[in-house]
């Protein structure tokens, strides 16, 4: 307890006196190294001189955690750095992917611009919305109607040939059966042997080729074309060729990509004009009689000017 009582009596004071010592040094110290003089610039490159080097291994940790915050500052600003890249990637990816669906549109739209047409036909250009089929039924919708001026029965083709035919119109929208279907009909003419077929659906990508007056004179590779019967296609469009099964019938290889139909084009087709009254077509008679020539019944003959110029009206 003695020593104890002793401690505590004397360790204050000198702990006082250590500490004040400590606050003149320093106080000293700022002031000397403030001192603008060259006796005192002499004395304090001395000091550092001798200071410094003997206690680098002191300065070790200090500098060892100045670095590895250093480095975690460097870490944090890669770190972020990461995170904006990863999503400037996912962008970009977004991007490349909406790319390639305008090259495939473009390609698309490419590929019907290449479609060799008769230049008296017309067409109306739809986007196929969506793919309204079964599997007992092929047909796409488009986004073209009756007031584009479509009309039930009217030929579609993609870049490549013929797709089907018109089978439901709506105010915007139309419905197109496609040829595979097995409600599909089509007269075709197979090139170059002439043949007359009737193209059938059933349900295949490759529908078959009926009632064909010679099959000996078709065989493979040969083209299918429309031979515009009945007046709702027109005639030559591209179809396919035909190809032999092992079941020996013969079907055709659609020229069209059933698979991925994107834009079709709708073929306006305008039947021809009836002829109701076939008397107006017969000219005058030939030879025309001479000028001022009578006959027995009819009384003078008509004026030779007259008689031509109704010959040249029925020639029109």
């Amino acid at each position: 307890m003695a020593r104890d009582s002793y401690d505590s009596v004397y360790a204050r004071p000198v702990r006082r006196l250590l500490a004040t010592v400590v606050v003149l040094c320093l106080v000293a110290l700022v002031v000397v190294w403030r001192i603008d003089n060259p006796r005192v610039e002499r004395m304090r490159a001395a000091i550092v001189d001798r200071v410094v080097p003997n206690v680098e291994w002191a300065m070790a940790p200090v500098t060892g955690i100045a670095r590895i915050f250093e480095d975690f500052q460097s870490y944090a600003r890669l770190f972020e750095q990461n995170q904006e890249l990863r999503r400037e990637l996912q962008q970009m990816r977004a991007w490349r992917e909406a790319a390639l669906q305008l090259e495939q549109e473009n390609a698309r739209l490419l590929d019907l611009n290449r479609v060799q047409l008769n230049p008296e036909l017309t067409f109306v250009t739809g986007l196929v919305l969506a793919d309204s089929g079964s599997p007992f039924r092929r047909s796409v919708l488009i986004n073209v109607g009756a007031r584009d001026g479509i009309l039930d029965g009217w030929a579609t083709m993609d870049g490549l040939g013929v797709v089907g035919r018109v089978s439901g119109v709506g105010d915007r929208t139309s419905r197109v059966l496609l040829l595979t279907d097995v409600n599909s009909r089509i007269p075709v003419t197979i090139q170059p042997s002439g043949q007359q077929a009737l193209l059938m659906g059933d349900n295949s990508q490759t529908p078959v080729l009926e009632f064909l007056d010679a099959p000996e004179d078709v065989s493979a590779g040969d083209r299918i074309v429309t031979s515009g019967d009945g007046g709702l296609f027109p005639p030559g469009l591209l179809v396919g060729q035909v190809i032999e099964t092992t079941d020996g019938l013969l079907r055709a290889r659609l020229a069209a990509d059933l698979v991925r139909l994107r834009f079709l084009r709708v073929m306006r087709s305008h039947p021809g004009s009836s002829l109701d009254d076939p008397g107006s077509l017969i000219g005058p008679p030939w030879p025309l009689p001479e000028a001022g020539a009578e006959t027995e019944d009819a009384g003078p003959a008509p004026d030779l000017e007259e008689a031509r110029l109704g010959q040249e009206a029925a020639s029109q």
